[in-house]
């Protein structure tokens, strides 16, 4: 099974780069971000000419997040509890025998804005919400807007304090980690650095400027069906008048 999560910062700009990524790469299941599309106007058949099936919680202009899945899926929540002032940002659905969530986590914007607090009680809403229930096979992967640890900044620990880099971010990744979570790439690369997302500015892409952020984490079930997991750089690069997002997919297979 190949199970991928991308922001793809805005479908309208992006659909036929998806359209492609798709018929290349033949995800089973994908999780997508940042559609800025209302739920009604996803165009739920351009991707059933692919052969997905699509579950959506959309929003005009901003936020939306959405599940790809070759077989149907069934829809188990949309949305985090409590969280509607923040946007769609959630959406969770099994297929397959897997509970499978994707989340476009707030950025906080800087560490003097009231986002900034609304960003840190967003996560720890979504901890709770994790923990309601217990969770078998399950996968939580999206754009999560915390870099993990100073390995997944160009900087280091020079971008130690500054925003997606504070230890307030960490602390609430590292609660969820705990509530029985594996980072797929973390731990079948522990070493290596990579990155998800490029500044479009400042040619950061070509100069490897970039951050890890975009995370497929789950249980320990999962992580242990896992062969193979990457950042798919590639469709981060432009393809002829195809723009592409900031952020590129990850890609996780399983057995």
């Amino acid at each position: 099974m190949r199970l991928a999560t991308w922001n793809i910062n805005g479908l309208r700009a992006r659909a036929e780069l998806v359209k492609i990524w798709l018929a290349e790469r033949q995800p089973d299941v994908v999780g997508f971000q940042e559609l800025k599309t209302p739920t009604a106007d996803f165009p739920h058949d351009l991707f059933a000419e692919l052969g997905y099936h699509a579950l959506v919680h959309g929003e005009k202009a901003w936020n939306g997040v959405a599940i790809l899945s070759r077989e149907p899926a069934e829809l188990v929540q949309t949305g985090l509890p409590g969280e509607d002032e923040l946007g769609s940002r959630l959406l969770t659905a099994r297929i397959g025998g897997i509970e499978f969530t994707t989340v476009y986590c707030p950025n906080g914007k800087t560490l003097d804005h009231a986002d900034f607090a609304r960003k840190l009680r967003w996560f720890d809403n979504l901890k709770t919400h994790w923990l309601a229930r217990e969770r078998h096979d399950a996968v939580l992967c999206g754009d999560f807007n915390i870099v993990p640890e100073p390995l997944d900044s160009w900087r280091g620990d020079a971008a130690d304090g500054s925003i997606f880099h504070t230890p307030e971010e960490r602390a609430r990744f590292d609660a969820l980690i705990n509530c029985g979570l594996v980072d797929l790439f973390r731990h079948h690369a522990p070493e290596e650095q990579a990155f998800s997302w490029w500044d479009y500015r400042g040619g950061a892409f070509h100069r490897r400027h970039g951050l890890r952020i975009d995370l497929i984490l789950g249980t320990p079930g999962i992580a242990s069906r896992v062969q193979a997991i990457f950042i798919d750089r590639d469709y981060r690069k432009k393809r002829g008048e195809l723009t592409a997002s900031d952020h590129a997919p990850v890609i996780a297979d399983l057995t």
